[in-house]
């Protein structure tokens, strides 16, 4: 039953640093591009979506920038700078 407690811990604090993650990075995605103001729940998901975006473009290039946190940052605010530009191209028209 214990085993059972700790994956669901693991679990919630794992979707809670994504949360954050994505939204630090989608907001930052949002000041860079301006004129966006899509608001924080879309901004932490365009920031996942953008890391997924980013992580598998990088990775599709063979680009390799090294490891830990703040490198993650890199191909995520890629990957939500270009989710963010296409979704201001659907917007406009």
């Amino acid at each position: 039953m214990e085993e059972f407690m700790g994956a669901g811990i693991g679990l919630v604090l794992g979707l809670l640093i994504l949360a954050v993650f994505g939204g630090i990075v989608g907001w930052l995605a949002s000041l860079l591009i301006k004129g966006t103001g899509l608001g924080l729940l879309k901004d932490i998901m365009l920031g996942i979506v953008g890391s997924i975006v980013g992580g598998w473009l990088f990775q599709a290039l063979g680009l390799s920038i090294g490891g830990g946190i703040i490198m993650a940052f890199v191909p995520a605010l890629v990957g939500a700078v270009l989710v963010l530009l296409i979704v201001k191209g659907f917007r406009r028209s």
